[in-house]
């Protein structure tokens, strides 16, 4: 029956819900649905899990707020880095320096907004003796992208693209660092994708595309030979492509995996792309995660 929890804050005014706005974006929080009504707005975050925990002995010091982080020192340096950017001259109060807990965890806390504390924190052994896997985290600070993106339908690809977009840039990439390709249809986009990649300029490639079902077998056999032309010109280029080329039977079905209802699958697309770069980079470096 339980679907989810919400913390709710008030900010004390409109310049100080822009700024928790902007801190929380560039960590790289998802957003939510949030509000915007006339006696308020909410700006909301999500995370993918969520805890209510509560504590029988000694608490730690800490925020009421604790966010786990899988890289806390890279955090810890995106949050003083934003709270530079905003002019603050009182950085060294703002923000803790990362120390050790009793509970084996490293921790500190950031006040980006007077009387708005929180914690991130992270363990000191995160897979606790069992066998670690290689993944790759979500900062795309310093790497370079393509996007593939087909015209047709462009009532849905538009969206594709503004969520790709979202991604690489609250993910630290530059947009100077992020050519957009155009191609008429998805069928070309894999010949867009090839071309891009043969060229070895960019880090990963993202292709974004959407085909509807007709009532003929013409959606089957684009479809087919889409994803089979992304798949090989990855394998053969030794370059990451993410798929984020939509297969839906009718434009509702589009929408809403466009970022009406079901989430946007360029943002997932570019997310993914993301990922796969600082994944196989820890593979070159020797396997370390």
């Amino acid at each position: 029956m339980i679907k989810g929890i919400s913390f709710l804050r008030a900010a004390n005014s409109s310049d100080a819900w822009t700024r928790l706005s902007s801190f929380f974006s560039m960590l790289g929080f998802a957003s939510g649905a949030g509000w915007n009504e006339e006696e308020s707005r909410g700006a909301a975050f999500l995370a993918p899990l969520g805890n209510l925990e509560f504590v029988d002995g000694q608490f730690p010091s800490t925020a009421d707020v604790l966010v786990e982080v899988t890289s806390l020192d890279a955090v810890h340096q995106a949050a003083a880095g934003w709270l530079r950017s905003e002019g603050n001259d009182k950085e060294a109060s703002r923000l803790s320096p990362i120390l050790d807990t009793h509970w084996k965890s490293r921790i500190f806390t950031v006040e980006p907004e007077p009387g708005f504390t929180f914690s991130f924190w992270a363990w000191t052994d995160p897979v606790k003796g069992k066998p670690v896997a290689l993944e790759g985290d979500l900062s795309a600070a310093g790497m370079k992208f393509a996007i593939v993106v087909a015209r047709w339908n462009a009532v849905i690809t538009d969206r594709l693209l503004e969520g790709a977009l979202d991604a690489l840039l609250r993910s630290g990439a530059q947009r100077k660092d992020i050519q957009v390709v155009r191609v008429p249809g998805a069928w070309e986009v894999p010949d867009g994708a090839r071309t891009i990649a043969n060229l070895g300029q960019v880090d990963a490639v993202i292709t974004l595309g959407c085909l509807l079902r007709g009532e003929t077998a013409h959606y089957e056999a684009i479809y087919n030979e889409v994803a089979r032309g992304i798949g090989q010109s990855q394998q053969e280029t030794g370059i990451p492509h993410s798929f984020g080329v939509l297969t839906c039977e009718n434009l509702e079905q589009a929408l809403n995996r466009a970022g009406i209802k079901a989430g946007n699958k360029g943002f997932e697309a570019a997310c993914a792309a993301i990922e796969m770069v600082n994944l196989k980079r820890s593979i070159r470096q020797g396997g370390k995660a």
